[in-house]
């Protein structure tokens, strides 16, 4: 929380009436902060936050071969319809708390104030290792899928590369690593444009979306129609498959690892808190309807493209590192498949770079609360009202984590398939926590669930857990050294990072007592300032 000591509490009951940003200040003081960043975005790009961060589009092209794999296209379809049920779940128990508490680098401190003043400091700390994680890997991870649809074209071109087109190649790996920094770079260079602008991406890059979709929904079917023929509705609804090994109950389950993950990172909305007007309803509106309409969209992308696949036999016989750019030539043919390729490769951009405007402010958060080595630099904002270092910073790690690819391809996935566990994680304990630690609190939330909300609570956190297990779970079996899956590993390390540092940082330097119990209270009061009962 804040080092501020004099940051003083306003009740909303004695404020004058003035526009929503007067609250928002308001409340944000109530917290233990002062108002430092920008507050010039509105609902639409609280919703972009989440919904360009997801990309329904970018998402399901880049997982579905999973999907495919394990239960073939009837899980896959049937996953994303409990899929969207579940989430939509979890998005509402996240826009109530986010409601109460609209904050820069919200989930750990949703996370921490759901524990109550006792044991917020513990869980505070380990979300925040959970959430940066989580953030950082995630941009990483979609430069090296950006970059993958740009090298494909040589496969779709039958170019050849020294020494092969294949990840056990160090030039092939050194080439992918190389636009993979550059395109991390671009989506940084993005990310200094001022608040006003960037408004401008968001809306640039929803549109963008949009019309991917609407080509592909258009230009695609009648592509597939003309070439390889399209997939009959029995294969689409029926078909089973068993790519994975696994027993044939858990190779169902192990879908969800396409579908859930298509539909994590919601909570970018909150994020952006402290940015946008009239945060303690905005905010949460940003997350449930970018996770509905995601839902919407995605599972929409989903059955078009299983109608538009080639048979399985054929499709896991692509060599292309992204597999659609060959699906595109295969229905559409070379040239237009660049076409369908460069909007894929600028919305990926787009989407990294609103990913990164999450990750930063997360990192800022964290930098303001004082715990981070150079806080006091991190935390810096400059003349737009903007987390400029943090940015930076979130750039320095990004680099770092890329540079994973060139000794071993496994290494980076390992990294970057630990990236979504933290999230769902966190996800599942808030849930956890606020059904077994404060069921009765937080009622002044907009979003407050009434009688429903313990029942949503604990299906938040049985579902969370399932999802969990099936991140952390091999996805090729029997399992070897080269299919293990060491997110488990990263995961429990990050963990134990988080332990460690709760224990060595001192209480007065992070999450003082005095400070959750000031933020636990006023997030327990209405927007009159009268208390809520309990």
């Amino acid at each position: 929380m804040s080092t501020d000591a004099n940051a003083s509490k306003v009740d909303f009951k004695d404020a004058p009436d003035g526009p929503a940003v007067d609250q928002d200040e308001l409340q944000l003081r109530n917290l233990g902060y002062n108002q430092q960043l920008h507050r010039t975005w509105h609902l639409l790009e609280s919703f972009a936050a989440s919904f360009c961060a997801m990309n329904f589009i970018g998402g399901v092209r880049t997982g579905l071969f999973l999907g495919l794999l394990a239960g073939g296209p009837a899980a896959v379809w049937s996953s994303f319809l409990i899929t969207i049920v579940f989430m939509m779940i979890t998005a509402l128990v996240l826009a109530e708390i986010c409601s109460a508490l609209p904050l820069s680098g919200s989930i750990y401190i949703w996370a921490a104030e759901s524990a109550g003043p006792k044991h917020a400091r513990f869980v505070g700390f380990i979300v925040a290792w959970w959430s940066c994680t989580a953030w950082m890997t995630f941009a990483a991870g979609n430069c090296q899928t950006t970059a993958n649809y740009l090298v494909s074209q040589l496969a779709v071109w039958e170019v050849e590369f020294p020494g092969g087109i294949s990840i056990g190649n160090v030039k092939w790996r050194a080439l992918v690593w190389v636009i993979s920094e550059v395109i991390l770079v671009i989506a940084i260079a993005i990310n200094r444009l001022p608040p006003r602008l960037y408004s401008a991406v968001f809306k640039f890059s929803m549109g963008l979306m949009i019309v991917d979709f609407l080509l592909c929904v258009i230009w695609l079917p009648i592509g597939v129609s003309k070439t390889y023929g399209l997939r009959t509705a029995k294969e689409v609804f029926t078909q089973t498959y068993n790519g994975t090994g696994a027993p044939p109950a858990w190779n169902w389950i192990l879908s969800f690892l396409f579908t859930a993950g298509t539909l994590t990172g919601f909570d970018a909305s909150g994020h952006i808190a402290e940015e946008t007007k009239n945060a303690r309803i905005v905010a949460g509106k940003g997350i449930v309807t970018s996770t509905l309409a995601t839902g919407i969209f995605g599972f929409a992308t989903t059955i078009l493209f299983l109608f538009c696949t080639p048979d399985l036999d054929t499709l896991f016989s692509l060599s292309a590192p992204q597999p659609f750019v060959q699906i595109y030539a295969l229905a559409l043919g070379k040239g237009p498949s660049i076409f369908m390729t460069v909007l894929a490769i600028i919305g990926l951009i787009l989407n990294t770079s609103v990913a990164i405007v999450a990750a930063s402010r997360l990192i800022f958060a964290v930098a303001r609360d004082g715990v981070l080595p150079l806080s006091g630099w991190i935390g810096q904002i400059d003349n737009q009202g903007q987390p400029r270092n943090a940015v930076t910073v979130m750039y320095v790690f990004g680099a770092a984590i890329l540079c994973t690819i060139l000794p071993s391809q496994v290494a980076f996935y390992s990294l970057i398939s630990a990236g979504g566990v933290p999230t769902i994680a966190a996800y599942g304990l808030i849930g956890l926590l606020r059904l077994t630690k404060t069921p009765d609190h937080f009622q002044g939330s907009y979003f407050y669930l009434g009688k429903f909300r313990k029942a949503m609570y604990a299906v938040v956190a049985l579902w969370c857990a399932l999802i969990t297990a099936v991140m952390l779970s091999p996805f090729f079996f029997p399992v070897t050294s080269e299919t293990f899956n060491f997110a488990c590993v990263i995961f429990g390390a990050v963990t134990i990072f988080g332990v460690i540092s709760w224990y060595f940082t001192p209480e007065e330097k992070w999450l003082r007592r005095d400070q959750v119990e000031q933020v636990f209270e006023s997030a327990s009061h209405r927007p009159d300032g009268t208390a809520a009962a309990h």
